[in-house]
């Protein structure tokens, strides 16, 4: 795809406010496959002002109608697939076939999911002498990951258009061409203008502006839990919502009397999966210490089997990290793993 030079805001592709732009690279050539505008607090401005005036118009479509375009956005996603996916492999690096898989067919039933909730969920229930109404919360800012990109963006949109919420959605930097192209779908879906808002940038600069804006009345936000917790000041510093997804490490306990063999197969190739860029990866696996030599031994013969080469190619189980920052760090980790007294099998 040839990348947008403007903000997808109210309905159609805007001039930035700056003059800067970001550079997307090919993890796998290390080639650059082309370029976005750097937004400025002026184009997160502009998308905030846009959701604010759309909000009440979608606030008051009814239910099922938001259903509808939820449904016309799913079925754009799924004539898209191909593009999107090959997209996503040139810019994060996963294999095609898993870009296809996962990377575009959950968002699909993410969205689809949504789509039948709108129609169906009771936002007004009686209660005894009551009626409970629920309302849309407002104007929503989503800061999304790069690991994930169009599922991390659908995961956030599907929901908030669903509730009557209106959005603007700051893409990680390193993958913001999937943004563009879900932009273009929503376009294509015929969801309102002002609706669903694109402003690409860094996130210490649009990030932080869209974190801060007095017009955004919750703040979703997917990444590290150093980022989270400055978003979490911000935003409660301003009185409004916040939704935080953050960073952990999770663990595999695996108990005495279990298939060992099956276990391990099972937990490194859900370490492996996206090159290894899931932040629900298995990535401690526990055993009883009389077991400790025979599961390090079946992980390491697993691993061999994972090919890493050129993520188009049929034959790669493995593509690139997402840029040479994330793989000089995981080099880093590994080195001092072993430094202070780890085995690299």
């Amino acid at each position: 795809m040839k990348a947008h030079d403007g903000m997808y805001i109210d309905g159609a592709w805007r001039p930035a406010a700056g003059r800067e732009t970001i550079a997307v690279v090919n993890p796998a050539d290390e080639q650059e496959i082309g370029a976005v505008p750097a937004g400025v607090e002026a184009d997160v401005d502009a998308a905030v002002r846009a959701a604010r005036a759309a909000l009440p118009g979608w606030a008051a479509t009814a239910p099922a109608e938001r259903g509808e375009r939820l449904a016309a956005l799913r079925d754009r996603l799924v004539a898209r697939t191909d593009e999107i996916a090959e997209v996503i492999t040139a810019e994060l690096g996963s294999t095609l076939g898993f870009s296809k898989r996962v990377q575009v067919g959950v968002p699909v039933a993410v969205t689809g999911s949504y789509a039948e909730l709108a129609a169906s969920y009771a936002f007004e229930e009686k209660v005894g002498n009551s009626t409970v109404l629920l309302e849309p919360v407002g104007v929503v800012g989503a800061i999304t990951p790069w690991n994930y990109p169009l599922h991390q963006i659908t995961n956030k949109v599907a929901p908030a258009l669903a509730a009557g919420c209106t959005i603007v959605v700051k893409p990680a930097e390193d993958t913001p061409l999937t943004a563009q192209l879900f932009a273009e779908c929503v376009a294509e879906a015929g969801i309102p203008a002002g609706v669903v808002n694109l402003v690409t940038g860094l996130g210490t600069v649009a990030g932080q502006a869209l974190a801060e804006h007095p017009g955004v009345d919750l703040v979703s936000f997917t990444g590290s839990t150093a980022v989270g917790r400055k978003i979490g000041a911000i935003a409660g510093a301003a009185v409004k919502r916040v939704a935080l997804e953050l960073g952990g490490k999770s663990a595999n306990v695996i108990l005495p009397g279990a298939d060992l063999p099956k276990a391990v197969a099972v937990n490194v190739a859900d370490v492996v999966r996206n090159s290894g860029q899931s932040c629900n990866a298995l990535t401690r696996m526990l055993v009883h210490r009389d077991q400790y030599e025979e599961a390090v031994a079946l992980a390491a013969e697993e691993a061999r089997a994972y090919v890493p080469g050129d993520p188009r190619d049929e034959r790669s189980r493995l593509g690139p990290l997402v840029n040479a920052k994330q793989r000089d760090r995981v080099r880093g980790y590994i080195e001092k793993g072993v430094e202070e007294g780890a085995r690299l099998a």
